[in-house]
Order: C-alpha cells, then structure tokens, then sequence
C-alpha cells in the first residue's frame, strides 16, 4: 500500500486555490497533473468529468476526494487542494467544498486505487484534522498532517 507522504509529495500541494466553480476547480487539479506528469489537462479533465458523472465525489463537510484513471499514467498520484472560498460541488450533505483531495492512477490499476481512496476518506472525515488543513499556513506543516506526522515539526 502507498504511503500518503508517497502519494502526496510536497509540491502536489495546492494551497489557497481560488476556482469560482467545481469545474474550475477540475481544471486547476487538471494543469497540475499535467505539470506533474506531463499527461494534457484536457485529457485529466475529462477523465474528472466522466468519474464525477457516475456519482458526486464531495463525501460531506466541505471535503471531496475526485478521482479518475490515465491511460498514460505511470504511477498513481495524489494532489491536495485548499480552496480559499468554498465551491458548490453537489455533494452528498449539500454542502460547498474548500478541501479536495484528487487521487489520479493508471488506466489498469484498481486495488490500489481503491487502497488510496479508502485511507484518504477516512482520513479526511477527522475534523480536527480537516480543521488543521483548514488553517495552517506552512506548506510543510499542511503536508506533515496529510501524512499523518502532525506532530514531528512542532
């Protein structure tokens, strides 16, 4: 199993996002796929769509975790996103979204994928841990709770 730290690497974090929509706010999750891996961000983009189709990815209290699956992909991949202003997202409670988790892997990869999105939506219906995601400003500091290190900087 991939380790969060693994799957969300320090620069996948995407802090103080201003999307005025939840399409804007695949669009920026898709440009930073594309910087990360190289794979366009039309083709991201409407891999988000497609999955977000199927069913909404925002799983209450103001957090989504989107997911989708690249043919191109080499590896699976997590991003992070902070949003400075909360996005109407059609999740299950109705409630606007300002935390999202986008987790991208391989066209042909399934149990860790599946893996991954279990870890982070347990992770993420903590809230004192969203509500520390909520506030720090220390990039490091933001990516040592998604690790589940909260502790070891302070």
């Amino acid at each position: 199993m991939v380790a969060i730290a693994d799957l969300v690497t320090a620069d996948r974090l995407l802090l103080d996002l201003r999307p005025s929509s939840k399409r804007q706010l695949f669009q920026d999750l898709a440009a930073a796929v594309e910087r990360a891996s190289g794979i366009d961000q039309t083709t991201v983009l409407a891999a988000l769509v497609q999955r977000e189709k199927l069913g909404t990815t925002g799983i209450g209290d103001g957090v989504a975790v989107p997911h989708a699956r690249l043919k191109d992909l080499p590896r699976l991949m997590g991003f992070f996103a902070r949003l400075t202003k909360p996005v109407d997202y059609d999740a299950l409670d109705e409630l606007p979204v300002d935390l999202a988790f986008l987790i991208v892997a391989p066209e042909d990869e399934n149990a860790e994928q599946l893996k991954a999105l279990a870890k982070i939506a347990r992770l993420l219906r903590d809230p004192a841990l969203t509500a520390q995601l909520r506030r720090e400003t220390d990039p490091r500091r933001v990516h040592d709770i998604i690790a589940g290190r909260a502790g070891d900087r302070e």
